[in-house]
């Protein structure tokens, strides 16, 4: 059995870290920096930092700020926003980033998930996906930080981006963003089945105890944000449930 991944995230505007709740209401939450090392130390498998408002404002994510996070961290970086070409991707991935996440213009053009994918290999390349509940009771993705609302089903669109070159997949709830509730597990569940690559659980966490139901609904990873910016728990403490619960999780 893969052990499973504990991420920690950071959504970054203006430099700085940044926490809402349904991608909205941004509060600013520290540091990046100063956050990534943190969670490093606090047992972290792999953190994410993902540039909220890059694609809203048409740019590129903040190279400085990838950078220096990275240049402190020997954990995996996801790095994600404002991604529209293939140098994009270079860019970011000279940076420091060990993996890409695409969203909106994945969307838009899917043929570059797999010119990413046979440019740089599947394994640097993240389908990031924010998916909402439609009035069907399934599933719908937004793109554009949830600010544009679609009526493409997200199970399916997950399994065609897996399909086009994606070696993993970033799947947040927009409805469970910074509420507290415990992950869509419902949700992670049909993408999990769906498709044959991994599944990053998001959008939820509020206690331990939430990471060990998305790893029962068949994510390989999950991610949190709110509930270790707020200091409720720390990576290490969401492993020592998991181990609890008789999970394999990294050391």
């Amino acid at each position: 059995m893969l052990a499973k991944r504990i991420v920690a995230c950071l959504d970054i505007r203006d430099g700085r870290v940044v926490k809402g709740r349904g991608f909205k209401d941004l509060r600013d939450a520290g540091d990046p920096v100063e956050r990534a090392d943190a969670y490093r130390d606090g047992g972290a498998d792999e953190l994410a930092v993902l540039d909220v408002s890059a694609t809203i404002e048409s740019r590129p994510a903040h190279l400085r700020t990838i950078e220096a996070i990275a240049r402190s961290l020997d954990v995996p970086l996801i790095v994600g926003g404002g991604v529209r070409t293939v140098d994009d991707v270079r860019r970011l991935l000279d940076a420091g980033a060990d993996k890409v996440a695409i969203n909106s213009a994945a969307f838009e053009r899917p043929a570059l998930l797999t010119d990413a994918a046979l440019r740089f290999g599947t394994q640097c390349i993240v389908l990031s996906i924010d998916a909402r509940r439609d009035a069907r009771g399934g599933y719908a993705i937004a793109t554009h930080s949830a600010t544009n609302s679609t009526n493409v089903d997200a199970i399916a669109w997950a399994r065609e981006g897996a399909r086009r070159g994606a070696g993993e997949v970033l799947l947040t709830a927009i409805d469970r963003d910074g509420s507290r509730r415990g992950f869509d597990c419902v949700l992670i569940e049909h993408v999990s089945r769906a498709v044959r690559v991994p599944v990053i659980a998001s959008g939820g966490a509020r206690t331990p105890r939430d990471f060990v139901d998305a790893f029962a609904a068949g994510a390989d990873a999950a991610l949190g944000a709110s509930i270790f910016h707020d200091g409720d728990a720390t990576p290490r403490d969401v492993k020592a449930v998991c181990e609890e619960a008789r999970l394999v999780v990294r050391p």
